[in-house]
């Protein structure tokens, strides 16, 4: 499973310094890099040199659900430009997100796309600095290629990093957390396998408390928030051990 949605503040921190860098050797570019979960859009990550109050306008209204860029680039492989006036894709509704990017200088830009393995979108889109300067496709066009492979091998190394970040701590855990009984490694591999509370009570025989009462101490045990979270590390960690029947 990713763990791009479970980063530390630390290694956003350092990938935002890495994507700063980057960027810097391409031109005079604000830049937003997106990694968005196909299968849950709230599971959404950004980093960005955009104005802060811009970005947490996009997080705190979801804006990632409607914004006719992030959906353009769900149906594309291929970069693309786009500006406040462009119909990208004819079948998505007029949004007013553009309206309110343009009191940030936000009007025309040119995104690349990627889609990994594990379901996620990840995008990097380019914006330039000079509000009055239009012409950014033909800033792009000679490095159009560096570009789209730069976004590959970010993505690469930031997932790299993570799951690196992520075996360590699963090695620590199995001195540092209490293990999993059988019947709460029952619970969580069943959840893990999509299985809702009350399926996950007629397959164990026992009640749909019983099974939140393991949930709660699984959760406990693991130093999450919930069990979304639980699942999630369960996998990563290989803690959760299959089940035949």
């Amino acid at each position: 499973m990713s763990t791009f949605f479970s980063a530390s503040q630390d290694e956003k921190n350092a990938f935002k310094n890495h994507l700063d860098k980057q960027i810097a050797e391409f031109g005079d570019f604000k830049y937003a890099h997106l990694i968005l979960n196909k299968k849950d859009f709230m599971e959404t990550l950004i980093t960005s040199s955009y104005p802060s109050q811009w970005i947490d306008i996009y997080k705190e209204r979801n804006y990632q659900c409607i914004d006719p860029v992030v959906l353009s680039a769900l149906q594309r492989v291929s970069p693309f430009p786009w500006d406040e006036s462009t119909p990208i894709n004819p079948r998505l509704k007029p949004s007013d997100i553009f309206s309110h990017a343009k009191n940030y200088n936000i009007t025309t830009g040119y995104t690349f796309v990627l889609h990994d393995h594990d379901h996620n979108l990840a995008m990097l889109t380019l914006t330039l600095n000079d509000s009055k300067s239009i012409d950014i496709e033909g800033q792009i066009h000679p490095n159009k290629a560096r570009l789209q492979m730069l976004l590959a091998n970010v993505h690469e190394r930031f997932a790299t990093r993570l799951q690196e970040t992520a075996r360590n701590n699963r090695d620590n855990s199995s001195e540092e957390k209490a293990p999993l009984t059988t019947r709460e490694n029952e619970v969580l591999y069943w959840a893990s396998m999509g299985k809702t509370y009350q399926e996950i009570a007629i397959i164990l025989d026992v009640k749909v408390r019983t099974v939140k009462f393991h949930i709660g101490n699984i959760v406990k045990k693991m130093g999450v928030t919930n069990a979304k979270h639980a699942i999630r590390l369960g996998a990563e960690w290989q803690l959760v051990k299959p089940i035949t029947r």
